[in-house]
């Protein structure tokens, strides 16, 4: 059966990736739109995230972001059908800003390993191609359940002759050898880690349990931090890449204080748009002791 979903899956990108970008979009957000409209666990998680993330919000205000978010939850899904299928120069050729190109530019120039941090904001899969253009990271990613998506997007994702890590012990290891190396990686920073590798940090108004590992590698000035996001323009015609070197307080060997510099600059991007993030994920699934569940 899993093997049958797969392949059906598998299929469905495909076709997606047929159709011309303006097609793209208008179908990604009418998928959208049905999952706002009927009944799913995915619409449920949203509203749960907004309402304890914005409740400064009216109820109407904010189910209105309900709806916008799952439209573009939507457009992520056609939009990575394309990245995912079509040649990478393709997908780039959708990148029509570039902001802070030179932060990146001069952290490679610095002979130290570099982190790419990123987040589920605006699209991640045309953001690894952008990347992957400018150097030759380790692409550090958590595998789907179906085999035949797994197999097509580690086939896919190493177009430019970069590397992927599945999030396992041995992927942990070879991105931490490869920074120490003074190479890149590529890392999201806002999925939820296990207890012992994250703390709960400020994050939206609430707390989120957030990973240790990004900033224990730049602990120190080991390496050098940038923040890179492909935000979806407002007329659908590509993508705004923009890059931002990590803050000070990232370097801090008081974990603590560099996780939660970390969880503010995604909760700055966040804010700023966020009818771009992936608020489906159950980015709270795990809470303080004493705090009750949220899902």
């Amino acid at each position: 059966m899993e093997t049958f979903k797969g392949a059906l899956l598998v299929g469905a990108l495909k076709a997606f990736a047929l159709l011309p970008w303006g097609a793209v979009q208008r179908v990604g957000a009418v998928i959208g739109w049905l999952m706002w409209k009927l009944p799913n666990r995915s619409r449920d998680v949203v509203r749960i995230n907004l309402a304890k993330c914005f409740p400064e919000l009216d109820p109407a205000a904010r189910e209105q972001l309900v709806g916008r978010s799952l439209q573009g939850i939507g457009r992520s899904f056609t939009e990575s059908a394309c990245a995912w299928i079509w040649p990478a120069e393709r997908s780039l050729a959708l990148v029509r800003e570039v902001q802070g190109l030179e932060v990146l530019q001069q952290a490679l120039a610095s002979g130290k390993g570099v982190v790419g941090i990123t987040s589920h904001l605006g699209n991640w899969e045309v953001l690894n191609h952008f990347y992957c253009h400018q150097c030759k990271p380790i692409i550090f990613y958590r595998p789907p359940k179906q085999k035949a998506v797994d197999a097509l997007l580690r086939k896919q994702r190493v177009q430019l002759g970069n590397r992927v890590a599945p999030s396992t012990k041995e992927g942990i290891l070879s991105v931490i050898k490869e920074v120490r190396k003074g190479g890149q990686v590529g890392i999201p920073a806002d999925p939820e880690p296990a207890e012992s590798a994250g703390l709960f940090v400020p994050f939206l108004g609430t707390l989120a349990l957030t990973s240790k590992f990004v900033p224990n590698m730049l602990a120190g000035g080991k390496a050098v931090g940038v923040f890179l996001h492909a935000l979806r323009l407002p007329d659908g015609s590509g993508f705004k890449v923009i890059l931002e070197a990590a803050p000070e307080a990232m370097y801090s060997t008081d974990t603590a204080v560099a996780v939660a510099a970390m969880s503010k600059v995604v909760e700055r991007y966040v804010r700023a748009y966020p009818d771009q993030y992936m608020w489906s994920m159950k980015r709270f699934k795990k809470r303080p002791e004493g705090e009750a569940r949220w899902y």
